[in-house]
């Protein structure tokens, strides 16, 4: 009479520990987890919980539901909203235009610069990533004492025999103003993005190249440029996401002026709910400026990354 053996699963020791290691890496994400959750995911949803009502934090027992009207009203040419909100997005638009360009093309310059071998070069890849180790409200303090009526940039002027400018006061010049604070106190951090991945490049693309009679230019052009592509992406997008979010800067050094010329979104939305207690329409405007912010990351992405045929 025939036996049939029927093969039995062996659980090893292998599987065991294989198991501890998937567990071990969720232990890892495990902060990062709950800080992301407790200080990114919850709020974002609560605001777009509060934002569907008529909120007020100080009057608890008083918050109506209004569902969708803090959207409308920021579409409604005739609402009290549609004004306020769309000259910050024009101003922080303005912003976009004045502060990406440097904060991409003058970092990417200073890369190559800092890359080259000389004596001193570590000195100097710090002083340029110094600044970003300050708050924005030191940096916007210390340029805001310069360009003062009074200030340190006038009296230079003023020693020279040029005439005095209102920095702060007249316009365009306080977009210049903080457009200057930002990319002091911000371009050492692209700059070192940069350097990174210039670092990565096989500088044997760059032998290979000068043999063939290329010049730095070209080697720039033919090599540096495509090689950084991906970062370039990158950096792109994080610059324009955090000039998007520009606040400390104007909220201390103009207050929004003059006559809420560079007042940006950020400080809109604040002004919104906080001095204006009408936290349902400032949550309405974040989720609106969330939305398109995304959309702009989006079509960034699809145009910078499209890959080339």
């Amino acid at each position: 009479m025939a036996t049939v053996n029927q093969a039995q699963p062996v659980t090893t020791s292998h599987t065991t520990a294989k198991k501890r290691y998937d567990l071990t890496g969720y232990l890892f994400i495990l902060p990062h987890l709950i800080v992301f959750t407790a200080f990114l995911g919850w709020p974002f949803f609560y605001g777009l919980y509060i934002s569907l009502f008529n909120f007020d934090f100080l009057r608890p027992e008083f918050r109506p539901f209004v569902g969708l009207q803090n959207y409308i009203n920021l579409l409604t040419p005739t609402s009290i909203q549609f004004d306020d909100f769309w000259r910050a997005m024009r101003n922080t638009g303005v912003f976009l235009l004045y502060s990406v360009p440097p904060l991409v093309i003058l970092a990417l310059l200073l890369a190559v610069l800092l890359n080259g071998k000389y004596r001193g070069r570590n000195f100097f890849r710090t002083v340029y990533f110094a600044p970003y180790a300050l708050s924005p409200v030191v940096a916007a303090m210390v340029w805001r004492w310069m360009f003062e009526q009074g200030g340190l940039i006038n009296t230079y002027q003023a020693q020279l025999g040029l005439p005095q400018t209102a920095w702060l006061g007249d316009m365009p010049w306080p977009w210049v103003a903080i457009t200057v604070c930002t990319v002091w106190w911000t371009v050492g951090f692209n700059t070192v993005i940069f350097l990174t991945a210039l670092q990565d490049i096989p500088y044997s693309l760059y032998e290979a190249s000068s043999m063939d009679g290329a010049n730095p230019v070209q080697q720039f052009i033919s090599i540096t440029l495509p090689m950084l592509r991906a970062v370039m992406i990158f950096v792109i997008t994080t610059t324009m996401l955090a000039s998007a979010n520009l606040f400390a800067q104007p909220y201390i050094m103009t207050a929004g002026g003059p006559n809420r010329q560079t007042e940006p979104i950020m400080l809109r939305i604040y002004q919104e709910g906080i001095v204006q207690n009408r936290m349902g329409s400032s949550a309405a405007m974040s989720v609106l400026v969330a939305a398109i912010l995304l959309l702009l990351t989006i079509l960034n992405f699809r145009v910078l990354g499209r890959s080339e045929d």
